[in-house]
This record gives C-alpha cells, sequence and structure tokens, in this order.
C-alpha cells in the first residue's frame, strides 16, 4: 500500500475515469431500448422488430443477453492477467490504456444502425457491436477498479475515495441523462427533421467527453509511486473458484445483482414515465436525474459520518428498502391529484436519500473484502473481485433492459401503458428483494 494517503488531486484524477465510463453505460441504460423501440409520440420509427421468442423474449433483450455470453468468459480472463501482470507500468493502467478508444468506438457505433427501418439486419449488426463494446469497457474497467483497495489503505480511506467514485458515477448519470435535451439543441441549431440523428450527435458527442474523462486517470496515477501491490501467483480456475466459494461475497454479489436490475429497469423506464404516464417533454427525463443527484450530495458528509459510526450492512439495508417503496410509487404516475412536474419531480427528491448511501457504501465494501481476502491468503486477487462484481453488474443491467423490453409488450404508448407501470413495481420490489438478501451479509 501507498505510504502516504491519496493526495486530493489524484483522488479527483482517479475520479474521472469512473465518471468516463458511467456516461457511456448509463447512455446505453437510458436511450438504448428508446432509441430502438420508441414510443409512437416520440417523432421516431422503431428499427427492431418487436417479435418475440418462445412468446416472451424480444429480440432487444435477446441481443442485450448475448453480450453476458462473452463477458462470462473475458471478465475473469482479464482480472486473471491484470492480478498477474509484471508490466513495468503497473498492473492496472496498461489495460486501461488500450481500452479508451476502443470503447468510445464501438459506443457510437451502438447507435448508428444499418438502416432506418424495422430491420433484422440492425439485429445482427447490433449483437456484435454490443460485443465490441462491453469487451473493450471491460478492459478499462476491471482494472480500473482494483486500484481502488491499493489507493485507499484503511476504511476511512476507503470511504472518502468511494466517495469521489460515487459523486463521479451520478454525474455521469446526469450528463447520459442530458442526451435528449442535448439532442434538442442539436436539432433546432442544425435545423435537422431527423430526431434519430439529432439523438446520434448528441450520443456521438457525449461518448467523446466520457473518453476524454477515462484517460484522466492515466497521468495522474502513477501505479510505481501510488501502489505497492505484487502480482498474484495463483492459478485461474484455484483464484476463481475460491471467490465463488466466499459466502459473504456472494451475498454482497446476489443483493448488488438485484440492486442493478432494479436501478436498470427504472432507468430505461425514466424517458416513458415522463413522455407516456406525465405526457411531458422527454428532455424532463434529464432535470429529474439531475435534480436527484444534486440533492443526494447534500446528505454525502451525512453518510461518511454514518459509514464511521454505524454497521454499513445495516445502512445498506434501510437505504434499499426505503429506495424500493419509493420506486413502487412510480406506478401511480399521472394518477395523483398532483401537477405532472410536481409528482417527478418529488419522486427524485425522495430518492436522493438512499441514493447517496447506495452510491457510497458499495465500493467500500467490495474493496475491504477483496484487502481483507488479500491479507487471509497472501494473494491480491483484487482484480478478480472487482471482475465478478463486474460482471453481475453487466449482468444486473443486462436483465433489466431485458425485463423492462418484455414489459413494453403490456403497453409503452399513452392510454396503453400497463407495462411502463408494471416495471415501476418490478423495479421496487426487486430493490426490497436485495435489502432482504442483505440482512445475511455479515460486516468485514
Amino acid at each position: 500500500m501507498p505510504e502516504r494517503p491519496l493526495s486530493l488531486w489524484r483522488q479527483f484524477g482517479y475520479a474521472c475515469g469512473m465518471l468516463g465510463w458511467s456516461i457511456m453505460i448509463n447512455i446505453i441504460a437510458v436511450m438504448l431500448i428508446y432509441f430502438y423501440i420508441p414510443p409512437n409520440n416520440s417523432g421516431m420509427g422503431q428499427l427492431i422488430p418487436q417479435a418475440t421468442v418462445l412468446g416472451i423474449f424480444t429480440l432487444l433483450s435477446l441481443i442485450a443477453a448475448s453480450g453476458r455470453l462473452i463477458d462470462a468468459v473475458t471478465d475473469p480472463l482479464i482480472a486473471f492477467w491484470s492480478d498477474r501482470s509484471h508490466h513495468p507500468r503497473g498492473r492496472r493502467i496498461p489495460f486501461m490504456r488500450v481500452a479508451v478508444l476502443p470503447s468510445v468506438f464501438f459506443g457510437i457505433l451502438m447507435f448508428i444502425p444499418l438502416e432506418y427501418r424495422e430491420s433484422y439486419h440492425n439485429v445482427w449488426w447490433l449483437t456484435a457491436i454490443q460485443a465490441a463494446f462491453y469487451l473493450s469497457l471491460t478492459v478499462y474497467i476491471i482494472p480500473y477498479n482494483a486500484l481502488l483497495p491499493e489507493l485507499a489503505p484503511g476504511s476511512a480511506a476507503k470511504v472518502r475515495l468511494s466517495t469521489w467514485l460515487s459523486l463521479a458515477f451520478v454525474l455521469g448519470i446526469i450528463l447520459s441523462s442530458q442526451t435528449p435535451a442535448l439532442a434538442d439543441l442539436i436539432q433546432g441549431a442544425f435545423r435537422l427533421s431527423n430526431r434519430h440523428a439529432a439523438f446520434q450527435l448528441a450520443i456521438g458527442s457525449l461518448y467523446l467527453l466520457g473518453g476524454v474523462f477515462m484517460l484522466v486517470p492515466l497521468f495522474t496515477i502513477d501505479e510505481q509511486r501510488d501502489c505497492s501491490g505484487q502480482p498474484a501467483t495463483v492459478p485461474l480456475w484455484k483464484a476463481f473458484r475460491h471467490i465463488l466459494t466466499h459466502r459473504n461475497f456472494l451475498v454482497f454479489i446476489v443483493a448488488d445483482f438485484s440492486y442493478f436490475v432494479s436501478i436498470t429497469i427504472i432507468s430505461s423506464g425514466m424517458l416513458y414515465f415522463v413522455k407516456v404516464l406525465l405526457f411531458l417533454h422527454e428532455g424532463i427525463g434529464g432535470a429529474v436525474m439531475g435534480v436527484m443527484v444534486l440533492f443526494s450530495l447534500l446528505f454525502y458528509p451525512l453518510v461518511v459520518r454514518l459509514a464511521g459510526q454505524v454497521e454499513k450492512r445495516k445502512l445498506m439495508i434501510w437505504s434499499l428498502l426505503c429506495l424500493g417503496l419509493a420506486m413502487m410509487g412510480l406506478f401511480f404516475l399521472g394518477k395523483m391529484p398532483l401537477p405532472p412536474r410536481v409528482q417527478i419531480f418529488g419522486f427524485a427528491l425522495i430518492v436522493a436519500i438512499p441514493t447517496a448511501f447506495l452510491g457510497i457504501l458499495p465500493y467500500a465494501l467490495i474493496a475491504e473484502i477483496a484487502e481483507q481476502d488479500g491479507s487471509h491468503t497472501g494473494q491480491q486477487k483484487e482484480a478478480m473481485f472487482f471482475a465478478v462484481r463486474n460482471f453481475s453488474t453487466k449482468l444486473g443491467q443486462t436483465v433489466g433492459i431485458m425485463a423492462f423490453a418484455i414489459l413494453t409488450l403490456l403497453g409503452k404508448d399513452p392510454f396503453d401503458d400497463l407495462g411502463i407501470r408494471l416495471a415501476a413495481v418490478f423495479g421496487g420490489a426487486l430493490c426490497i428483494v436485495a435489502g432482504l438478501i442483505f440482512t445475511r451479509f455479515e460486516e468485514p
């Protein structure tokens, strides 16, 4: 571990990487379904047929699932290679360096279909490009996250650095949720009649911005100076098996998976909640996310303080339960005797508090688990722990997108909105399930 705590400037530089890839993955969560199968009042046509397989799985849900089959192999391999790397520049930074440009390139291509009509060609194109995008991003994310235990020695330092990471992640959510508003500006400035083209320019600009932020840690973090980890020597299968039999880690992963399914369902549905249930302009979705995040920042000092006084396990449980109940309330949007803006912004203010806790504590907990395991076994396998967590997160996001895409079959348009409302109930229920699972977690 570094002899001195990481300076504030280098903490900021490290967090910029999180901001970059947060922009990229949250654009997928916010825009993918809306871009390819938009509601009929969006001004855009569908690009992927709403055909189903086995009567339930939409093509878009199967596309999202296909990428996880590749991740199941690539995630642990990249983690294994990173943990065992003897590169003179370190075990993590060299991987991150080669991943930035491909991530930007394939991220942009995900929103450039082969044909601008319902087409099965778009299905195969999106499947291939998605696989390349997630592989590129994984090469960056897993080594990036594996730096955390070494950069922040001690529980308090981990909470502080995790706070920066949480701030960066939610800023990425804010920026990605501004895609519709940015598309409006572009469409007006260039007098574009094609709404798809406006979204593509907005998304491309944000992916380029995300790539710039991902470059910052490459210049601010020096593994020779800031880290002292040693390459692991344990074989791949033995390391993987050890992690998958780590009881505490498995409880964390199962709860974390349920949470990400839940939050992705809500993220994927936000533009639909605004446009279909409340009949507001889709650009309001970005303002809602911004209000939620900015209000949650007010509670960050409280999170840091309570994390040192109360078991993080208890804070996680109550945050998950409260967030789940709030999410289920989205079912009643448009049915309450309140102005539409009051309804959606009221939701943002309510969920801001549990969001503050859930943004900070998971990173600190998994870093503590990885560090404790390394001290106990003598093998530093940080990347492998974060690889399993990264795969679980992406799987949760994929299942969330699949679930929402399937529920749209039950109604996704004005006055035919049952699927969207049920998505809110399902997402909230899963968040509550995550809280109940976390009662089995033991504080490291």
